[in-house]
């Protein structure tokens, strides 16, 4: 049964969720479905937020944003519905290495509090009210498509939408809405990118068959 999960204004820092989530993983392996149950159902943007870490470091774990951009994209669906998500069993208990994950949150927790102090609640109109709200999560939404785009070896196409997703998410939780603009620009540098490298590909193609 889908349940509203309302937004709420919140002080609580990204990075202090993070922390507990390290505290809180146990045994070998996790899964999507573990990770919503530790973080409830006030932890969707911060659940995305963690999602988009593995990106930003150069760290592979083979399959995994095909995977976590998966549920980033039901996930920013449920954000859109301002309901509770479902995950297919194939994407929530798909088993993720816990010591693979580990590593990359604790490094995601010193780099969100280095930038924790940039964030308070400014640009209201981009990250309150019913409006917004859905419209930010069909951005975050699109954010998690280009993530799933099959480039992983190409550089920057995951790390860019990638850091459009945590800025997204954090921006959309703390109620900053200049940082929720900088998920936006974010977003737009991807599509310009992907739209380029479609673009050279077209080219070398017409040079080679011509």
């Amino acid at each position: 049964m889908t349940t509203g999960i309302g937004f709420k204004d919140t002080d609580r820092k990204t990075s202090e969720l993070l922390e507990d989530i390290i505290h809180a993983i146990k045994g070998e392996h996790i899964t999507l479905r573990d990770l919503l149950a530790m973080m409830g159902e006030s932890g969707l943007l911060l659940l995305c937020a963690f999602l988009s870490l593995p990106f930003l470091f150069p760290v592979s774990i083979p399959g995994v944003s095909t995977v976590f951009g998966a549920g980033i994209v039901l996930i920013s669906a449920a954000i859109t519905l301002n309901r509770l998500p479902w995950l297919p069993a194939k994407v929530a208990d798909r088993r993720l290495e816990s010591s693979k994950l580990r590593p990359v949150l604790e490094r995601g927790v010193t780099f969100l509090r280095k930038i924790d102090r940039f964030f308070k609640p400014r640009m209201m109109s981009l990250a309150s009210g019913a409006l917004m709200n859905r419209v930010n999560g069909l951005v975050l939404m699109g954010a998690g498509l280009l993530l799933m785009a099959p480039l992983g070896l190409i550089p920057f196409s995951n790390t860019l939408p990638g850091v459009a997703i945590l800025l997204l998410a954090a921006g959309i939780s703390q109620r900053d809405g200049l940082i929720v603009l900088a998920g936006y620009v974010m977003v737009v540098l991807t599509i310009v990118y992907f739209a380029a490298l479609g673009f050279l590909a077209y080219s070398a193609g017409n040079s080679f068959f011509g």
